[in-house]
């Protein structure tokens, strides 16, 4: 008996010198994996003034095979909110918060007098906002842009003293994509050269230099290098484009692949995207939406007029194809390196569509005709300085009311989508509100940080006002915001505000009505039916948050403002 019971005690202390044995093996295995485990790649993609139904998975005509192989896999988002135009909506992108506190209320080169100087108008990213791409790199990643800024011209305000350590920029808001001259003359006998830098010292372009393809070319020797030196290390790389931005330039036979395309006129063609609009689910079937009454139709052209407006859209959508190919280059490339599989990739546009005039800007009406050759055959080339008009804005903002530079949907609603095969929300659409201000809470969500709230650094900064997206893209959240959530805009005296579905607006005749328009975008997603007389209660309600808007967000209504782009607009005059 008392040797059995000596057996026993033997077999019992062996069993848990196994199990510690097998406890440590355990411990340090998963200390392994999570030593060994790479936070995930960030690939922030930014078009610059791609129209809301542009690219096929959101109704497009034109070719985007790449873009849409990345938004049929992700998580498209049809209700995804941006600024009227580049700048403030750049500002937020980064910091998080509202434009008219991150030091873009207007944009430098609107700055009215009663605005400059003020806080919130210094006409660059101000130091009252911490960047994510400065969180980011404090948190390990490396960071690198190629591509457009706008945020401030120098160095010292530029991406390069924000948090990015990989720099090719274009510090200023637009360039010829062939040539290094600028895109807005201030004398029509000089041509400009355009600023660029990389890592903070003045460069200049190569001979066969095309702005997609060369900021694509910068970001993949970037990633390519990060690699190299540091495995290990994951990177956040911003891809900002300027295309496809005016002058709209392509190359020959990306536009050659759309000749007879836009033939048949503005309203055919907007009657197709709309068609292929409700066939992809991504809007409500019974929305039919009014095209404007401010310019011509299509009938009323004459035939020189319709060829050429052919040929502006035909190179606006070789421009677009262009992008998505260099896309495509960038998309392969992560994937021949094994990183795609761990690179969170998201899609925007930084406005609407552009149905502005640039003939209008400073010198424009003189210095492009004299400076460039805008016939119809050489259109698209680099000495060609071309947009495309009002009317094929309209187009591209399908179906949403006017483009770029007004606080209606079509200025501020964007085509977006995350993509990333470790979150459970994909290959699906959602159509709850988001923002452009509810990317940086969601790209430190995702990287593991958090942002330091009201201090970084013993510096005063602005928390972040918008939410991280990755409740919804784990799909243990519906929503990104709740209905008492209130979000507004501001630019060029333009105005709009939004609580849930209602949404109020104020533009100025002869876009608007001089005075506050209130709708149900539940209803009314086009902003057709002005609720405003009809239902004083809510409009009153949404004038008070209005009002609570800006004084929380300080902002300054210029009542002297002599709007000159997206004032007015003569493109049939040219």
């Amino acid at each position: 008996m008392c040797n059995n019971m000596k057996k026993l005690k033997k077999i019992n202390s062996f069993l848990k010198i196994i199990v510690c044995i097998f406890f440590v093996i355990s411990l340090t295995s998963c200390n392994q994996v999570t030593t060994n485990t790479k936070k995930p790649n960030i690939l922030l993609i930014v078009a610059d003034d791609l129209g809301w139904s542009d690219i096929a998975s959101f109704g497009g005509e034109i070719s985007t095979p790449n873009l849409d192989k990345l938004a049929f896999s992700g998580l498209r988002l049809t209700n995804f909110h941006v600024a009227p135009t580049c700048s403030p909506t750049r500002s937020m992108l980064l910091s998080g918060t509202d434009n008219h506190l991150a030091g873009l209320g207007n944009m430098e080169e609107e700055t009215g007098p009663n605005q400059k100087g003020k806080p919130g108008y210094e006409g660059y990213l101000n130091d009252k906002v911490v960047t994510v791409a400065t969180l980011l790199k404090d948190a390990g990643y490396r960071t690198m842009m190629a591509g457009k800024w706008h945020l401030g011209s120098s160095v010292e305000l530029g991406p390069e003293s924000r948090g990015f350590q990989d720099v090719f920029v274009l510090p200023v808001g637009a360039a010829n994509h062939f040539q290094q001259i600028r895109a807005v003359g201030s004398n029509p006998k000089k041509v400009d050269k355009a600023p660029y830098r990389e890592n903070g010292v003045s460069v200049d372009l190569p001979e066969d230099f095309y702005s997609s393809e060369f900021f694509t070319n910068k970001l993949i020797e970037y990633i390519e290098n990060n690699k190299s030196k540091n495995e290990s290390q994951p990177f956040f790389a911003f891809a900002s484009y300027t295309a496809p931005h005016w002058p709209l330039q392509a190359p020959d036979e990306f536009i050659a692949k759309y000749e007879g395309v836009y033939e048949s006129g503005y309203e055919v063609i907007r009657e197709e995207r709309l068609n292929r609009i409700k066939n992809l689910n991504i809007l409500n079937h019974t929305i039919n939406p009014k095209s404007s009454t401010m310019w011509p139709t299509w009938e009323n052209l004459t035939e020189t007029i319709r060829a050429k407006e052919t040929k502006r859209m035909q190179v606006y959508a070789g421009m677009v194809e262009a992008l998505d190919y260099h896309i495509g280059r960038l998309i392969n490339t992560l994937e021949n390196m094994n990183e795609l599989s761990n690179t969170v990739v998201i899609f925007m546009s930084d406005n609407g569509a552009e149905g502005n005039d640039a003939q209008i800007i400073l010198a424009n009406e003189e210095w492009i005709p004299a400076n460039f050759d805008n016939s119809i055959n050489n259109m698209g080339r680099g000495n060609s300085h071309i947009g495309y008009g009002p009317r094929w804005a309209e187009v591209s903002s399908t179906p949403f009311r006017i483009f770029k530079g007004f606080t209606t949907e079509g200025g501020i609603r964007s085509p977006a989508f995350v993509t990333y095969p470790k979150f459970k929300n994909q290959q699906k659409i959602s159509d709850t509100f988001s923002s452009v201000m509810d990317i940086t809470p969601t790209l430190l969500e995702i990287a593991g940080v958090k942002h330091p709230g009201k201090t970084y650094k013993e510096r005063a900064v602005h928390p972040i006002k918008g939410e991280s997206l990755l409740p919804l893209l784990s799909n243990t959240k519906e929503n990104v915001h709740d209905e008492n959530y209130v979000m507004g805009w501001e630019l060029f005296n333009r105005r709009a505000l939004r609580q849930g579905h209602w949404k109020l607006v104020w533009i100025e005749n002869p876009y608007g009505n001089d005075n506050w328009e209130l709708y149900n975008l539940l209803n009314d997603p086009l902003e057709e039916n002005n609720l405003a007389k009809t239902n004083n209660i809510k409009l009153e309600e949404m004038v008070q948050l209005w009002n609570q808007y800006v004084k929380e967000n300080n902002v300054i209504i210029d009542p002297d403002l002599n709007l000159e782009y997206s004032g007015s607009n003569f493109h049939y005059t040219y």
